[in-house]
């Protein structure tokens, strides 16, 4: 009898449990299903980009653009629809993941934007200046481009946090579709600004000596005369200036909008992390050092590009100036990472392991997107070992590269820790507060003892002022022998009170220095990645310009590896200054 009763009632278990189990198994589809749809989508803008760079037959520019303008319209309407719907739906409670959109996230995205909306302005105008012989798509394409983007930024200013509980299915291709489209236009980006790039650099070669390669600009300019030369002339070469901070745009939204596609029924963890606001206090020295690298720089990016190319001995001793200051760089960020890494190797801090989306993408983008800056460094060095002949500036190349593996390597160890690290708690502002208390004497006590308000002794009797911190220190409830231990405690206290006060503040006063230090060095490297973003996305490229890789490896495989790892090696600059910035508001 007790087996035959046992039995229905693990049928009924496994019954009830169905539901459950099964509710689950058409989402899951239904996140297969879409990432597959931004995949196929992906594919097929890749390929006709591809198609319309090597000059197929049958496949131009305005195919692309008309692709790029459908994809655009559709999640357009999608987010008008999401928009209107979250309007309707404005008294539900929605939950929220803290962790992704953070407002310095979205402010860069918005800076990014509006310089993205002047270069749609001036395609416009270098339109309308060769409207003669140019398609009419050319002119479509940058006005849905910035009515895009402002409606992208509004949307993800307001619900970049959304964890999305209706509508699931529906919402995950919209997501997915706006994820793809970014990922489109942000290789659509690079490919124009690579083709732009690889010109200049094809007629900076016969410069250094190698007349050996044969130079065939891959030109794209329109066939017709201009109808303001000036006007033309600013619109032409300002275009290509303002492509970095498009194409930093889009790879942002990209990101951005997959956390969302991640977070859609998802399960909230309520313990989330509070806010941590940026502060300048406490990071002088590594704000002034970072502000050096900065402007040494961008001084050193000005005369690269305006000696590059003049002859050949100018062009070596831009070179050989950039290597030199590269080196010096990376080798200050490698010293800075390599002290932050001891530091926590000193500290017992657990690592917070719960789920987190945001953080697991960034991780994953740092290792994924340093690949490319690792590519193209094995890749010198061993054009600098195969080579039979070697000029004195491309010795510099060989220390250059291998620092650039060793501090991305560094780097990406301290980063990827400080994200995962458990905050300290608040207990650690308790230590230093002083707290006014009134005896029952009448007489004026001035801050009890840090270790009394670490252990939450500082007395808080009933009747007396109430404790000025919340939530923090328990007050301690008087009782009967309250007097005698007070007695007692008084003749102990001017000895023991010194000295555990003493070790106390010690030990408060180390771990003080330790966090200021850490701030400092994040405050440093987040300006040291913001100083190695400009000169790629800027056009200072030795990895073009010093011709000893493409006489290894071939002008064409190598200009197709640095085409291919490049972006990934610009994105990875700006994308660890963004993890750099959060790991200061985080130590």
């Amino acid at each position: 009898p007790p087996v035959s009763a046992g039995a229905p009632g693990r049928e009924m278990e496994k019954g009830s449990g169905s539901p459950a189990a099964g509710g689950s198994c058409p989402q899951k589809n239904a996140e297969i299903l879409s990432s597959q749809y931004g995949i196929n989508l992906f594919l097929a803008g890749l390929l006709l980009t591809f198609a319309w760079a090597v000059h197929a037959v049958g496949i131009s520019k305005s195919h692309l653009l008309s692709y790029l303008i459908t994809l655009m319209l559709i999640q357009l309407l999608w987010m008008l629809w999401y928009l209107c719907r979250s309007c309707t739906q404005r008294r539900l409670i929605r939950d929220k993941d803290t962790h992704a959109g953070a407002r310095w996230l979205k402010c860069g995205i918005t800076l990014f934007a509006v310089i993205t909306l002047i270069l749609d302005s001036f395609k416009v105008g270098y339109y309308i200046d060769f409207s003669n012989c140019l398609s009419p798509t050319e002119g479509i394409f940058p006005v849905t481009h910035a009515a895009h983007t402002i409606l992208q930024v509004y949307f993800l200013w307001c619900h970049a946090k959304d964890i999305i509980q209706s509508f699931k299915t529906l919402e995950r291709f919209g997501v997915i579709h706006s994820v793809f489209t970014n990922l489109l236009l942000w290789t659509n980006g690079v490919l124009t600004e690579s083709k732009h790039q690889l010109n200049e650099h094809k007629e900076r070669l016969i410069t250094l000596g190698f007349g050996n390669i044969t130079i065939v600009l891959d030109d794209h300019a329109p066939q017709c005369n201009c109808t303001t030369t000036t006007l033309c002339s600013i619109f032409s070469q300002g275009i290509y200036y303002l492509y970095p901070f498009n194409i930093e745009y889009h790879i942002l939204a990209s990101t951005m909008l997959y956390v969302l596609w991640k977070n859609i029924g998802r399960k909230v963890e309520h313990h989330q992390q509070h806010k941590t606001p940026f502060k300048f206090h406490g990071i002088t020295v590594g704000m002034i050092f970072g502000l050096i690298v900065l402007t040494s720089t961008i001084a050193v990016v000005v005369v690269y590009l305006i000696q590059i190319g003049r002859s050949k001995v100018k062009s070596e001793l831009a070179l050989t100036m950039f290597y030199l200051h590269a080196i010096f760089v990376l080798a200050l960020m490698c010293t800075a990472g390599v002290v932050a890494l001891l530091i926590y190797r000193l500290e017992d801090r657990s690592l917070d392991n719960s789920k987190n989306p945001a953080r697991k993408l960034d991780a994953e983008l740092l290792v994924g997107t340093a690949a490319g800056s690792w590519l193209l460094s094995w890749g010198s060095i061993l054009a600098i070992i195969c080579a039979q002949a070697h000029p004195k500036y491309t010795w510099y190349n060989l220390p250059y590269s291998v620092l650039v593996i060793i501090e991305k390597y560094i780097q990406n160890l301290f980063i990827i820790e400080s994200i995962h690290r458990e905050q300290e708690k608040a207990n650690d502002d308790i230590k230093t507060l002083r707290i006014v208390t009134i005896s029952r004497g009448s007489t004026l006590s001035l801050t009890p003892s840090y270790k009394e308000i670490y252990n939450g002794r500082a007395t808080c009797d009933i009747g007396e002022l109430p404790c000025l911190v919340s939530s923090s220190i328990c007050a301690r409830e008087s009782d009967g022998s309250g007097s005698a231990n007070e007695e007692t405690n008084q003749g102990n206290s001017p000895v023991m009170h010194s000295a555990s006060e003493f070790s106390f503040y010690s030990r408060s006063s180390v771990a003080d220095n330790k966090r200021r230090i850490l701030k400092n060095i994040a405050a440093f490297l987040f300006l040291c990645n913001l100083s190695l973003w400009i000169p790629p996305a800027f056009g200072c490229r030795p990895e073009y310009d010093n011709g000893l890789e493409e006489i290894v490896f071939g002008f064409e495989p190598w200009i197709i590896v640095v085409n291919l790892a490049m972006p990934f090696s610009i994105f990875y600059r700006m994308h660890s200054a963004a993890s750099l910035f959060e790991v200061n508001c985080k130590t």
